[in-house]
């Protein structure tokens, strides 16, 4: 480069340079520098983060109403009007509940993950996570779609009732639940076809190639930024 101060990159026919105070980074395709690269992973971090941590609030709010409408009906006193006093439980509350504790471990599983820039050996890519919240939205969906159809409308004839209040409350979270999840599904797929990453780790601190201050994977040959 003789007494040039820029560091050179040869891409098919032309010449790309880079100055020395900014690292660059070359792929097939383009380059992209470290501070770039180091805040769009930011923003897509934090933007997770932040979907990731409302999940998480409406699978603890979903759990609780669920359980408030399973022990309702599983001790319903023989005075009560609702299936003439005798004991009983929806199996789609039940569904639910199970959705909402799948929420609840699922949600802290995968910030740790982008936080801590976990990566554990069978389950850290991104199309683990993408597999995942697939499985989680069709959970929810089903769940909220078949409580919806079971319970139309409630908030125009039994508002003034407390179980009816309860099933209005548990069927908006069911729906804001799986909201978050489909939300995060199309965030996710969004930023694994731009960057080409389904097997890249799902924290999203990685580059293609191995500059000085990154240290490798633990699981692949791709770099993970510290």
């Amino acid at each position: 480069m003789g007494g040039s101060s820029d560091h050179e990159y040869s891409y098919l026919s032309g010449t790309h340079t880079c100055p020395d105070y900014c690292c660059c980074y070359y792929s097939s395709t383009l380059i992209v520098s470290a501070p770039s690269l180091k805040m769009q992973t930011l923003a897509f971090s934090v933007l997770r983060f932040c979907l990731y941590y409302a999940f998480w609030l409406f699978s603890l709010v979903l759990l609780g109403l669920t359980a408030a409408r399973l022990h309702y009906t599983t001790h319903l006193p023989p005075t009560d009007p609702l299936n003439r006093g005798q004991p009983f439980y929806d199996p789609i509350v039940a569904e639910l509940a199970v959705c909402s504790i799948l929420g609840i471990f699922w949600a802290p599983f995968i910030v740790h993950m982008i936080h801590a820039k976990y990566e554990h050996k069978y389950f850290s890519r991104v199309w683990h996570e993408l597999l995942g919240l697939f499985t989680l939205n069709i959970l929810w969906l089903v769940g909220a779609a078949i409580s919806t159809n079971i319970w139309p409308n409630l908030p125009a004839f039994c508002s003034q009732f407390q179980a009816c209040r309860i099933l209005t409350a548990m069927l908006a979270f069911a729906w804001m639940g799986w909201i978050m999840l489909t939300t995060l599904i199309f965030v996710t797929v969004l930023y694994a076809s731009a960057n080409g990453a389904w097997h890249e780790p799902a924290h999203g601190y990685w580059i293609r190639e191995l500059p000085s201050n990154a240290r490798a994977s633990e699981y692949s040959q791709h770099t993970v930024r510290v």
